[in-house]
């Protein structure tokens, strides 16, 4: 299976020797992803390589030694695939000790089966041995490149086997460690005596850097004289460590740049943790302090699954952990009201807005009614369409109805992981039954996760921990938050929601527009950044309160909605139409692309003018943003969808006056930003640089989340 796997992921055209592709990561990225489209493995050459140079800005892939791996998943790619080049001129890839002069380029489709990931997470543990870089620089054909690869990859799985991902140690590289591998229970006097390491890697495309980190902390656990166990979470197979060397393990690393799946697991274990680049970049130093952490008594420790803030984030001041764990909060909630949101608008577009009122005297709506009376088979007079708009108004109701617990719920497990999940969600239905509304959840919620956090920190008999995360911790973090919800803070929080709701829906001529002003400036402040979303989530945890009888939430959603659409558009206009030769080419190209990302109301497309122009963009962006947002509010446009911009038409009520206050404030912002940069001077810089620049920004687009997450 090999050799013939191999074959389907690299050939002689693929390669290329001693060749000079440019200064930068991204220079060397676009040629080899033209590479990977011209032998028909990609659609288009240029999507792999705006996926590949995103995955780059978010972590170099760089790795000791003068190798890069720069990689990427990516719907345009249409089989495994590697491209290689050996550099005459070494270029930057982030690495510690200095420039890349070899180069493989791993580009993946969004389903990569796991026999193909396997090869390659092979193939990248084989680039930190100097056995295999040396004979990559030693050859003198493309083809001696597709043989070496071949040997290698094949050797690999026969010995391994394919899909087998629980051993981070290799034949080859580390047989001793290997050998310390076995029987978790050996009774073996010397290799009982030596530290017994644990670990897990992870990377976000759990393709290269997992595996590499690994092999590296392994090998360097075999020079410090210890045992080490890792568990790879990546693309391949994951085989989770055995739960008895868990318990005899005296340390733990974690190298991770996303979430450990089932934490719990290493409760109460000394630990060290960093990002998965550091497990490649340096692993004797993680290596070291594991060591130090298994015989310091206050060493930091894996708290029963619960939050990770202090010793993943030991840098983040409190007014930077309370906006994570709320914005956790928001981001989770989005599904149920998006998905709620979008079906109540299906249901009014199918049935008419009238399935929500009242049926006659039964004390239930006429969706409820309709459902409890007719089927599918015995439909009601209106007929399938109404009976449809019914279910599907329904459905989107019950979804909404999990939105302060879902708020609620994810508050906590930001802050407590997993054990702060169920205090959270029943703190925040104590919440609904209070009347207490998105508030209460908010406010629930911390103290749900702080209860549960707490609680998970007190120290406890060995048999016990493994009861805490999924009994003690829920049962008496619940008991605190609902209790004080339920007894104390649930009414004083409803008045304020009450006294909230009436202001709100006193909104009327001057003050709906300067709300809308406002809410416009905020959209348009730092494109998608903290301001962005405190306007963003304020609409978002509203949306739960809106009625056909309280349409202002609604109103408020679809000001944000359409505020934050106008950046990018305004961009793209000005950048392709109004002023091409007052933009870079780099730019005019991000113009392109910024009519699609603001039609879909990703603020973020403004990004890379914003980054190179900033006190130009940014005032100008803020204008058109505020002209939107006041007509908006003033024509009384509602949105009963969080996101999806113009493509949830169906959603929008007043939709043409949607339209109107974006094209409105679009063009305002357009015409100011012209302005500016005709009249304006900003400070000298050349050409070639500001192309640059815009160009590094564009790159950092994809690292933030559209303004939905």
């Amino acid at each position: 299976m090999s050799a013939d796997t191999t074959q389907r992921l690299i050939s002689a055209e693929l390669v290329g020797l001693d060749e000079d592709l440019g200064a930068t990561s991204s220079d060397v990225i676009r040629v080899l992803a033209d590479r990977v489209a011209a032998t028909g493995r990609a659609a288009d050459g240029a999507a792999l390589a705006e996926d590949a140079i995103k995955r780059e800005a978010s972590v170099g892939t760089g790795v000791p030694g003068g190798i890069a791996i720069p990689h990427a998943r990516s719907a345009s790619v249409s089989s495994p695939t590697l491209a290689f080049s050996r550099l005459a001129r070494k270029v930057p890839f982030g690495a510690p000790d200095g420039d890349a002069d070899v180069v493989f380029m791993i580009a993946v489709p969004e389903g990569a089966d796991k026999d193909h990931l396997t090869v390659l997470s092979t193939l990248a543990r084989a680039l930190i041995r100097e056995d295999f870089t040396a004979a990559l620089r030693a050859a003198s054909t493309p083809q001696e490149i597709v043989d070496l690869v071949e040997r290698e990859v094949g050797g690999e799985v026969a010995a391994a086997g394919v899909g087998n991902a629980s051993s981070a140690s290799r034949p080859a590289a580390a047989p001793s460690t290997q050998a310390a591998s076995g029987d978790a229970t050996t009774s073996n006097t010397a290799a009982r005596a030596r530290k017994v390491i644990v670990g897990v890697t992870a990377c976000p495309t759990g393709i290269a850097h997992t595996y590499m980190a690994a092999d590296a902390l392994v090998a360097a656990a075999q020079r410090a004289g210890a045992e080490m166990h890792v568990e790879t979470q990546g693309s391949s197979q994951v085989e989770p460590l055995d739960p008895a060397l868990i318990a005899r393990a005296d340390a733990v690393v974690f190298a991770v740049d996303v979430d450990v799946r089932d934490r719990g697991r290493f409760a109460g274990k000394p630990l060290v943790s960093g990002p998965v680049k550091r497990g490649v970049d340096e692993p004797d130093k993680m290596i070291a302090e594991a060591l130090r952490a298994a015989d310091d008594p206050n060493a930091a420790r894996v708290q029963g699954g619960a939050a990770t803030a202090e010793t993943t984030k030991p840098d983040e001041h409190f007014g930077q952990a309370l906006k994570r764990w709320l914005l956790t909060g928001v981001s989770y909630m989005i599904p149920f009201v998006a998905g709620g949101g979008l079906l109540i608008a299906l249901g009014f577009l199918l049935a008419g807005y009238g399935i929500a009122l009242q049926h006659g005297d039964s004390g239930q709506n006429n969706a409820v009614y309709t459902l409890t009376n007719y089927t599918l088979v015995n439909l009601p007079p209106e007929g399938l369409a109404y009976y449809l708009g019914a279910a599907a108004f329904q459905i989107g109701g019950v979804s909404l109805g999990f939105l302060v617990a879902a708020l609620a719920g994810y508050i906590a497990y930001a802050i407590a992981d997993r054990p702060g999940i169920a205090p959270g969600f029943v703190a925040g239905s104590i919440a609904v039954f209070m009347n207490a509304g998105f508030l209460g959840g908010l406010v629930g919620g911390l103290i749900a996760g702080g209860a549960a956090y707490w609680i998970g920190r007190i120290p406890t008999w060995r048999w016990l921990r493994g009861l805490m995360p999924v009994v003690i911790i829920p049962l008496f973090a619940s008991i605190i938050a609902s209790g004080l919800m339920l007894l104390v803070l649930g009414g004083p929080i409803a008045w304020v929601m009450t006294q909230l709701t009436a202001w709100l829906n006193s909104l009327s001529g001057a003050s709906a527009i300067l709300l809308g002003i406002i809410l416009g400036l905020m959209m348009a402040f730092d494109l998608g950044g903290p301001v962005n979303k405190v306007a963003y989530a304020f609409a978002v945890a509203g949306l739960g309160a809106g009625s056909a009888t309280n349409v202002v939430p609604f109103e408020i959603m679809a000001a944000v909605m359409a505020a934050g659409m106008v950046p990018p558009l305004a961009l793209a206009l000005a950048s392709t139409v109004l002023y091409r030769r007052g933009f870079t080419k780099p730019e005019r190209e991000n113009g392109k692309a910024a009519w699609l990302l603001g039609a879909s109301f990703i603020s973020e497309g403004a990004i890379p003018f914003a980054a190179a122009d900033p006190l130009r963009v940014i005032p100008a962006s803020m204008i058109g943003a505020a002209v939107t947002g006041a007509i908006s509010m003033a024509a009384g446009v509602t949105s009963r969808a969080p996101h999806g911009g113009i493509f949830v038409f169906f959603a929008i009520g007043n939709i043409w006056m949607f339209i109107v206050a974006i094209l409105a404030g679009t063009v305002v912002s357009a015409l100011v930003l012209v302005g500016l940069k005709k009249w304006v001077r900003r400070r000298p810089v050349d050409e070639a640089a500001a192309g640059s620049e815009a160009a590094v920004a564009a790159e950092t687009v994809g690292q933030r989340a559209p303004v939905a997450a």
